[in-house]
């Protein structure tokens, strides 16, 4: 895919990996759908950015707990710019909690962001895709669902189930949009976590001995688009941390 003019919706594109996707797109020539759900200064910090690269913006705020705004998500960047080509299903929530310890709101709420959330979007997206369109859906995944795990237990199963349904719309989508993943690793410090934790985890369990950074992901997304032969391909983004 030929990026410069396309057009990308970008989930909770206003902070953190989400944001670093936006800017990567935008100067790859995208026009961006930036969704945002409660960040408002930083989406329009974001959206700020984006038009000094010399790409077009709408800004889009959405809760995606809601099924309806999820969807609206998808017709308003469609009919401000006449058409989408690129949706990347970023956004996500992160709880801390195990099997004991998860509670139904706990399991609701990650269900309906991580999984139901994507399944909306991309269901209204490929809609909108001509029979004869190039489009492509980019899904987040988590490397750490690669090894089961006690911890995070909804997240990992609302992870994983994301996973599955990359490999299903691969082939339900073909030939008209190609759906592939990335699964970062130790990349950014966890809600409530510093950079100290995150490098000191990355010494302890990542093969590399280091921490990622966001350009590792980004990089991986651009050439997921970008190769038009690649079709229900996950890319992990780990440093070796999960072989």
């Amino acid at each position: 895919m030929e990026l410069d003019g396309k057009v990308a919706i970008v989930t909770g594109g206003a902070v953190r990996l989400g944001r670093a996707i936006v800017l990567a797109l935008a100067r790859k020539g995208c026009n961006i759908v930036l969704h945002y759900g409660r960040s408002e200064d930083d989406a329009q910090t974001a959206a700020e950015d984006v038009e000094a690269l010399g790409a077009r913006v709408l800004l889009h705020q959405a809760n995606l707990t809601d099924a309806a705004e999820a969807r609206e998500l998808v017709r308003a960047g469609r009919e401000h710019f006449g058409c989408l080509d690129v949706l990347v299903n970023n956004a996500a929530i992160f709880l801390d909690s195990d099997f004991a310890s998860t509670d139904l709101e706990d399991w609701s709420v990650q269900f309906r962001v991580n999984l139901r959330a994507p399944f909306l979007l991309s269901q209204e997206f490929a809609a909108g895709v001509p029979a004869d369109g190039d489009a492509s859906i980019i899904n987040v995944l988590d490397a750490r669902i690669s090894r089961p795990e006690p911890d995070h237990f909804a997240y990992r199963l609302s992870k994983g189930a994301l996973a599955t349904m990359t490999e299903i719309l691969a082939i339900d989508l073909a030939p008209r949009i190609r759906v592939n993943a990335v699964a970062p690793g130790a990349i950014l410090p966890g809600p409530g976590k510093s950079d100290a934790d995150l490098n000191r985890l990355a010494r302890d369990h990542v093969p590399l001995a280091r921490a990622g950074n966001p350009n590792g992901v980004v990089a991986s997304v651009i050439h997921l688009l970008e190769q038009d032969f690649l079709t229900g391909v996950t890319i992990p983004v780990d440093g070796g941390q999960f072989l």
